[in-house]
């Protein structure tokens, strides 16, 4: 489908039009549209993907989708919804819906003992069009609700006031059109060693090459609903990787590390006789299966027949191994007669490479026999449903090239195996499945967040969750820790709801192992020992008991803190303890995805050191579409983001919290007002005794949001506890020298600066890095700060490498305040 219909909004007696698109050999020839599941009537067998509605009626709106067909098969559309609004409803209300923001610790709590303030949101849905506006194929420009007016409110702190934004009134105004990327890296799965000037394919369109260091950006197409990825590694050391990669449609960048496979060592076969190559015999395992290849069966590309020498590569990714789920192609899924992309469950997939002895030249091969042991499926009514696939490199889909069946006549004497057997032919397709389709499938509900208290308002968006199936337990298969099929979600402002099988009748049949990452950086789960805390995980006894929550160190306290495992217990129709999630029936998609957070869901959450941020103008760096344009808002550009820190030394016996307050510097505009304050708690330094760092963003110096004129922001620097300045990096200080003005710096446990325009590197003590994605950006920065290099990443603090200012700190007297402490209880005394 490479077009697909889109969501419009409505009021009733206008007209809408949807539009879908199809692909394929041979080519599409009729087109079905339906109606919340229902076809309709007069649409059936159109040569064309269009759909006209004149004169809406409420009882029109609803989801529609489309199915293409030829003879080859079917695809069906993904849904999109049309709302139908009565003549003058609001679509968008001018009242701001309620968003919290946390304030400093030095405000005092309302009279409920909160220190958060709502500053308001407008949510970012869709207003109907003007009766003018164009109803044809093409993307609308389209109206969203949004930010129409915000209000300066000054909150009382410390014997000061706080400058703070908040949202009074929402309207309708022109859409906001984010960019959509994903971003990461591709490594061999085996040493780590990066892809570098990989070749990278969208469908059949070559559209760059990896990094040095193996990264990539990838700038998503508009209406993409499955963006599938092929990387190609020129040296063909590494076996071509089809990637499905998950991206949020709301805009920003999303983080990805991409795993390649390394070809197996070719071996040298005698094309005029036959052979036979084992598949999944690594590790001393028993093989899987084989590939027989007759006298005669390699070919040129111009159909003959090749006797000569062949250098025969098959690398077989086996299920047995889990850590084989994260090098395996695409998805696993296949688009059934009805034209719905379904899942596979997979018994082993393998890529071939055969070619020329001599001149290294590709063949071909066919028709070649796969024979799979009986003995490796465990679930005995997978055996009638067992086929061979093909991966179609262009849509990411498994195509069915063979049924296998049960080998005929009587067995050999020593051979005590039974074998399943299919035939194909080695074209242009080089990598193939042993799947069946399976059916039992749910949806896992799981929410992330920045920290371990839960807040349904600190949700964390753009988080990959994936989700690997297990092999089901004793009873069925031998091996717990085998996989058969893997899915990612990305999470938005609900969460995430990810594919998975599930069992009504065994709850541990099967069973799931979920982990969770941001740019790059993985999350925690919440813990299953020494006791189980339903409130901290999320879900409620009973149904949590029947899941069987187990973190991945429930036993090993060794182990990383980064995944979880649960049984996917099909939920009882009948039983109300398991009608409220996590875990919901395949045709409940969109209740998952509906949830209220006050529904059961899984849980990861973000561990970092302790700090604090605060703008003055809100924004949800998760959620692009929230920025608003205003002269003190941190980000000036919702296009691209520029995350700024400082590296400071705290010399002494403990950790210590260091605040940045950022004021406007040099721009006329917002000279002395206040855009937002950091906290950043030091991290100690293993090797260096009684000395610790603190990475500490600030605002960076450059233009505001009109991009008329550039504000150097005036940053000051300070250290809780008795610290006083012993020294500044002095290329940093000689650059400040050389760009006057000069912040004032008289107060020796401060350190003060007028912001660099240029993104100074490591050697300054100041870590710049511009990003899609305001978290990615701050992530990066963050890591080379740790490790004090430019190129760097660490979680590791080197405090002793790339600094820009050094505190020495002693314990203060008893009854004495630090100035960090004045700052908060009476800062213009300060």
């Amino acid at each position: 489908m490479v077009l697909q219909p889109a969501a419009r909004v409505r009021e009733a007696g206008q007209d809408v039009t949807f539009c879908c698109k199809a692909s394929g050999t041979p080519a599409p020839q009729k087109y079905y549209w339906y109606h919340n599941g229902t076809l309709l009537q007069g649409t059936a067998e159109r040569s064309s993907g269009r759909l006209a509605l004149r004169g809406l009626a409420p009882e029109q709106a609803g989801t529609y989708h489309c199915k293409a067909s030829s003879e080859a098969g079917a695809i069906r559309s993904a849904p999109a919804q049309l709302t139908v609004l009565a003549p003058g409803q609001p679509s968008c209300r001018a009242e701001p819906e309620p968003s919290l923001v946390e304030l400093p610790s030095e405000c005092p709590q309302d009279a409920g003992g909160s220190r958060y303030y709502n500053v308001g949101r407008c949510p970012a849905s869709p207003c109907p069009g003007g009766p003018a506006e164009p109803s044809g194929c093409g993307r609308e420009s389209g109206l969203c609700c949004g930010v129409r007016r915000m209000e300066l409110r000054q909150v009382p702190c410390a014997g000061s006031v706080l400058p703070l934004k908040v949202v009074a009134e929402c309207g309708c105004g022109p859409c906001a059109q984010p960019r959509v990327l994903v971003q990461g890296r591709v490594t061999a799965a085996d040493t780590g060693e990066p892809l570098r000037f990989g070749h990278i394919f969208l469908g059949g369109r070559k559209v760059g090459f990896t990094g040095y260091q193996g990264s990539f950006t990838i700038e998503v197409p508009p209406d993409t609903q499955r963006l599938v990825t092929r990387f190609v590694d020129g040296q063909q050391r590494l076996v071509d990787a089809v990637k499905v990669l998950p991206f949020d449609p709301r805009g920003g960048a999303v983080y990805q590390e991409v795993k390649m496979l390394r070809k197996k060592e070719p071996v040298e076969l005698d094309g005029g006789r036959s052979n036979a190559i084992p598949l999944g015999e690594a590790g001393g395992r028993e093989p899987v299966g084989e590939l027989v290849l007759p006298a005669g069966a390699f070919l040129r590309p111009s159909g003959e027949v090749f006797n000569g020498t062949v250098k025969a590569s098959v690398t077989f990714v086996d299920p047995r191994d889990v850590g084989t789920a994260s090098a395996a192609s695409s998805d696993l899924s296949f688009a059934n007669a009805e034209g719905e992309i379904v899942p596979l469950r997979t018994y082993g997939m393998f890529a071939v490479d055969f070619r020329e002895g001599e001149s290294g030249a590709a063949l071909q091969a066919g028709p070649v026999q796969v024979r799979m042991d009986a003995g490796q499926v465990w679930m005995a009514e997978h055996l009638q449903k067992m086929k061979l696939w093909s991966l179609n490199p262009e849509s990411g889909l498994w195509e069915e090239e063979a049924v296998l069946r049960p080998a005929g006549g009587g067995r050999r004497k020593r051979e005590e195996r039974t074998f399943l057997v299919g035939n194909l032919e080695i074209r242009e397709r080089r990598l193939f499945n042993l799947d069946v389709p399976e059916d039992r499938r749910c949806f896992v509900k799981v929410r992330a967040y920045s920290n371990e208290k839960f807040n349904p308002y600190e949700q964390l968006e753009g988080v990959v969750v994936s989700l690997i199936n297990l092999e089901p337990q004793p009873g069925f298969p031998s091996n717990p820790r085998a996989w058969g099929r893997f899915d990612s979600a990305v999470t938005g402002p609900n969460g995430a709801c990810l594919p998975a099988f599930c069992d009504a009748r065994r709850p541990d049949a099967y069973t799931a192992l979920l982990t969770a990452t941001l740019g790059g950086e993985e999350l925690e789960a919440v813990a299953s020992s020494p006791k189980l805390n339903p409130n901290a995980v999320g879900v409620a006894q009973p149904y949590l008991g029947k899941l069987g929550y187990r973190r991945s160190d429930h036993e090993d306290p060794a182990l990383k803190k980064t995944a979880f495992q649960i049984n996917v217990a099909k939920p009882d129709p009948n039983n109300v303890d398991e009608s409220n999630g996590p875990v919901y029936s395949y045709r409940s998609l969109r209740e998952c995805e509906e949830a209220p957070v006050s529904a059961n869901h899984l849980r990861f959450y973000r561990v970092e050191v302790d700090k604090y941020e605060y703008n003055v103008v809100p924004f949800k760096e998760s959620d692009v579409t929230s920025w608003t344009g205003d002269y003190l808002a941190w980000w000036p550009n919702p296009q691209e983001f520029r995350a700024c820190y400082i590296k400071v030394q705290l010399q002494g016996p403990q950790e210590y919290m260091v605040r940045s307050r950022n004021v406007g510097g040099s721009h006329p505009r917002t000279r002395g007002q206040l855009y937002g304050l950091r906290d950043s708690r030091s991290v100690r330094d293993p090797l260096l005794a009684d000395t610790s760092g603190a990475c500490v963003e600030f605002k960076c110096g450059g233009m505001l949001f009109d991009q008329g004129l550039a504000d150097r922001t005036l940053v000051s620097v300070v250290p809780q506890g008795s610290c006083r300045r012993t020294a500044t990096n002095a290329l940093l200080r000689d650059y400040l020298s050389r760009h006057p003005p000069l912040a004032d710096n008289n107060h020796t446990a401060a350190f003060s600066m007028l912001a660099p325009l240029d993104p100074l590197g490591h050697n300054y003590g100041i870590y710049t890095v511009t990003d899609q994605n305001p978290r990615l950006a701050k992530e990066i920065a963050i890591g080379r700060c740790f490790a004090g290099t430019s190129d760097g990443f660490s979680r590791e603090m080197r405090a002793g490498e790339g600094t820009a200012v050094t505190f020495e700190c002693q314990e203060r007297p008893p009854g004495r305040e630090s100035l960090f402490q004045r700052l908060l209880s009476s800062p213009a005394e300060a």
